[in-house]
């Protein structure tokens, strides 16, 4: 090769097969970035939370990471923040790292069990409307009591399964063939257009299944990480978070459920989509293939996975140990009995998750940035110079629009903290600062639907190896989204600004909650932690 040629090999070799121009936008960004930061650093922060979402958007073009990563890697280099900064960020969400290689890992190991039950579920139950408020709800309920990544990630595992299995058939094998469902070239012409149909039927249900979890983790203190925070900032239990969140969540959760009713019936945002008889003939001949070939080994595998999700929720739902050490438990339990003892066998149920956890990390250190170049610090002032219930509601509407392009766990974080600073120092009163609590939890919950980077589970769902086989993109997810980031938000906004002081009220009435009216013994008034 001619040392001509060396150039030419390397630009074709950077970022693989992506378009020329997502390759040229990125060059184009790793430019600017240095210039833009000497002339102005906080205009240069908000730049590169742009071109971040940026890759996010374009995932289906080329995974985040790679993209996502260069940036990263050149904000550190140029100083909009270290690399100390970023190990801290990492260190802080240790546990959201090992719950994403644990736990996803674990329900590798239990999607035998996963898809046996589900299919039943898909063939017993032929109305979609019906199918997607079961997925809605059940989504919801799990995940107040469970993470939101363990949800979505047994939704994901249950339509892997689902499209391989129809893959399968539209590609001339039987349900017992080695097949790989990635490839399309093989599919029958005249299955073309019940297969994208069917992809169709399947982002539905995912995309409910992912509303579903917003719902449900915003109405407990373990549904999401930063509920965790603000509890912990508050002093509440978790009988008292949900009470003081359930003026706005219950009526939240039931509007979330109409408009799932709406957007089926009326077919629109890309819902409506049903199941084509003849897929729902298909699974319908694999659940009778694989009850026919259920052998007492196969059952007693059944058995002892059901066994472990007992173990699951009960281990979740009373922190018995941090989520990803639950997740590693449920890895030793299910491979001991049943038989998985090879290393490849079980390196297989890593490869979803650790690409994610990479790119996680390097969401951590765009944090970091925010954080150094205190891009958030101006809005956080403006919305303390509110007072009474504006304040509720502009805390609310602060939170939910920093949420759709930043991390609802660092908002959460940031505001409670500022929150608490400000009653400390005597600007708010306790009972302000209760209800300010319960506007950042819901703010942060559910306006951040609108984009996937607004919560992981989202974000997980869009870089999984099942969103480009279903064609979900992020413009997809973000229009899919929208009718539930309308009424969620608007419903939130209303409950948070007119009724949540007096319910409030209420609940202080029938004793269900009490006054916390005196300050910590640790801190002060003045002067902070």
């Amino acid at each position: 090769m001619s040392p001509q040629t060396i150039p030419q090999a390397i630009a074709r070799n950077f970022l693989g097969q992506a378009p020329e121009w997502y390759k040229l936008a990125i060059i184009a960004f790793l430019i600017i970035n240095p210039i833009l930061f000497q002339i102005n650093p906080y205009v240069a922060g908000w730049a590169l939370i742009v071109q971040f979402i940026f890759t996010l958007a374009m995932a289906l073009k080329c995974y985040p990471l790679q993209p996502g990563g260069l940036l990263a890697i050149e904000a550190i280099a140029i100083g909009m923040t270290s690399v100390d900064h970023v190990m801290h960020e990492i260190e802080t969400n240790l546990e959201v790292l090992l719950l994403l290689i644990f736990m996803v890992a674990g329900i590798y190991f239990m999607k035998n069990l996963l898809l046996f039950l589900f299919t039943k579920l898909l063939i017993r139950v032929r109305s979609k409307t019906m199918l997607s408020l079961a997925f809605v709800f059940s989504s919801a309920v799990l995940s107040a009591f469970l993470d939101a990544l363990t949800v979505i990630a047994v939704i994901i595992a249950v339509a892997v399964g689902f499209y391989s299995i129809y893959h399968k058939v539209a590609s001339g094998k039987d349900f017992s063939a080695d097949h790989d469902h990635t490839e399309d070239s093989r599919i029958e012409p005249l299955t073309h257009s019940q297969l994208d149909e069917f992809r169709a039927f399947l982002r539905n249900l995912l995309m409910h299944a992912a509303i579903g979890t917003a719902l449900g983790g915003v109405t407990t203190m373990v549904g999401e990480p930063q509920n965790l925070i603000i509890a912990d900032k508050a002093g509440w239990g978790f009988v008292e978070f949900a009470l003081r969140m359930a003026p706005v969540t219950i009526p939240v959760l039931i509007f979330g459920l109409i408009t799932t009713v709406c957007v089926e019936k009326f077919r629109v945002f890309g819902y409506g989509a049903h199941l084509p008889d003849k897929i729902w003939l298909i699974l319908a001949k694999y659940d009778a293939y694989t009850d026919a070939r259920l052998s007492k080994m196969d059952i007693a595998k059944f058995w002892v996975q059901g066994l472990i999700a007992v173990w699951l929720i009960i281990a979740l739902a009373f922190h018995l140990a941090a989520v990803g050490l639950i997740g590693l438990s449920i890895i030793i339990l299910a491979t001991s009995f049943c038989g998985v003892i090879e290393e490849h066998s079980i390196g297989h149920a890593f490869e979803e998750a650790l690409p994610f956890t990479s790119l996680l990390c390097v969401f951590f250190a765009v944090v970091a940035v925010i954080i150094d170049q205190q891009l958030f610090i101006p809005v956080i002032d403006w919305v303390l110079t509110f007072e009474g219930q504006s304040q509720l509601a502009v805390f609310y509407l602060a939170n939910g629009l920093l949420s759709m392009v930043s991390d609802n766990v660092f908002v959460g974080s940031v505001y409670i903290t500022e929150v608490k600073q400000a009653w400390l120092n005597g600007q708010i009163t306790r009972d302000q600062f209760d209800l300010l609590a319960v506007s950042i939890n819901t703010g942060t919950n559910l306006p951040s639907v609108a984009t996937p980077n607004g919560q992981a589970a989202f974000l997980f769902l869009l870089t999984s190896a099942l969103a480009p086989l279903l064609r979900l993109s992020y413009g997809k997810m973000v229009w899919m989204a929208l009718p539930y980031t309308i009424v969620l938000t608007l419903v939130g906004l209303f409950f948070t600004w007119e009724f949540l002081p007096q319910m409030t009220d209420v609940l202080y009435d029938m004793q269900l909650i009490e006054h916390h009216s005196a300050l910590p013994t640790s801190e002060s008034p003045v002067g902070g932690h």
